[in-house]
């Protein structure tokens, strides 16, 4: 991820309200109230989806993020994500990029309140 990506997306998800990136293996992290919705890979920006987000995501002409290992016992076959590319007309578009961004952070919320709690020892 180039610096001056980043700073691209931060300019234009400024009106979701603070948004931080943080470098994570090969590319970022986009969160919002410590929830991760958007991800970083090649300077290219994906949110995190749910099965509705998807289907609008794929009428709007985005296609999903994909990691395929090089190793292991996945090796070589891709793995879905769950992450799919902000449509090429929202980067051009504030507003319509933080709808799209608003929609993701809802999934990545509703996400993380269904996973169960890590019980403290």
């Amino acid at each position: 991820m180039s610096p001056g990506f980043a700073a691209f997306v931060t300019e234009l998800l400024e009106g979701l309200g603070p948004v931080s990136i943080r470098r994570m293996f090969g590319g970022a992290g986009v969160y919002a109230d410590a929830v991760m919705f958007a991800l970083i890979d090649e300077d290219v920006l994906y949110i995190k989806t749910d099965e509705a987000l998807k289907a609008e995501l794929a009428e709007a002409g985005s296609t999903p993020f994909s990691y395929v290992p090089g190793h292991g016992a996945r090796a070589g076959q891709a793995i879905d994500m769950g992450y799919w590319r902000m449509p090429e007309a929202a980067l051009d578009e504030p507003d319509e990029a933080v709808a799209w961004a608003r929609k993701a952070l809802a999934v990545a919320r509703a996400k993380a309140a269904a996973k169960p709690k890590k019980k403290r020892v």
